[in-house]
């Protein structure tokens, strides 16, 4: 059951932490418990309740309204919107977080349907998914959610990409070069590195996906074997600074003919390491114009 102080709810839901007092002490829509220091911690409940609050306050709802719903009213309108033609992306967010925090596999599905319909599959993993994923960010870094729940969502958005990918056509190749997919050894987190393949796919190049935590050794017999012409990786974790400008001058240096793209903050955030034949992207956009 997660714990969250008020400045987490806060970057959780969107809404600032003097609105949700005045929610909680004049509306009586939560109920924190208090430390021994008199320091409010939210439950996973109120912050179901405060995303829920905050979906009908951010599409024009007053808030006297609100408050005045009972729960099955609140879960009603909020229904009524995601079923509307155009729902702000947002919404779609927070019932994403809803869903994983409930681990309700059903509700997770339902609403990526009507997202990938409403918005097309693209722009659903640009505009909604991302900003989700980077919302799990900040609860993983509460301690606010648990591997379970996290593996949970991200194998559910995982088999909607391969899903994706799969309704390719794999005989269609417009482009002469060849793109090989792969994260460095300890990266796990693939979910970027999958939609990377898709796009890349769609573009007409032909595609060898490694996935997850590869040996440069690995990595260098397999770019041999398919004769690769483009390198795509991404990096979300840093441990040892040295270390990984290490790893990116072996990169460079075994793979200087090649194009090198590599996704992720801590690379952008470090551009004073990169050699110069390894080009960085910040997002899908980006590694669309790099190809």
């Amino acid at each position: 059951m997660g714990k969250y102080s008020i400045k987490e709810l806060e970057a959780l839901t969107g809404i600032k932490a003097h609105t949700i007092r005045i929610w909680e002490k004049r509306h009586n829509l939560i109920q924190p418990q208090r430390t021994s220091t008199n320091i409010r911690l939210y439950s996973d409940e109120d912050l179901k309740q405060i995303l829920n609050v905050s979906i009908l306050y951010n599409q024009g709802y007053k808030i006297s309204k609100i408050a005045n719903l009972s729960q099955p009213e609140l879960l009603d309108k909020v229904t009524e919107l995601t079923n509307e033609q155009q729902p702000e992306h947002e919404l779609f967010i927070d019932q994403f977080t809803i869903s994983m925090v409930e681990m309700d596999e059903s509700k997770f599905h339902r609403m990526l349907s009507q997202a990938i319909i409403k918005f097309g599959f693209e722009n659903t993993m640009n505009d909604i998914i991302y900003p989700f994923l980077r919302k799990i960010g900040i609860l993983w870094l509460s301690n606010n959610i648990n591997p379970a729940q996290e593996h949970f969502i991200s194998n559910l958005i995982r088999q909607k990409i391969i899903v994706a990918i799969d309704g390719l056509d794999h005989d269609h190749t417009e482009k002469n070069q060849t793109a090989l997919l792969f994260l460095p050894e300890n990266e796990m987190h693939e979910i970027g590195l999958l939609f990377f393949h898709y796009l890349v796919k769609k573009k007409g190049y032909k595609t060898y996906y490694l996935g997850q935590n590869v040996p440069l050794p690995d990595l260098k017999k397999s770019v041999e074997k398919v004769k690769a012409d483009i390198l795509i990786s991404a990096i979300s974790y840093v441990g040892d600074e040295k270390e990984l400008e290490k790893y990116l001058a072996v990169l460079h240096e075994t793979f200087s003919d090649k194009k090198i793209l590599i996704a992720g903050k801590p690379l952008i955030d470090r551009k004073n390491i990169l050699p110069e034949s390894i080009q960085t992207f910040r997002n899908p956009e980006e590694l669309n114009s790099l190809l």
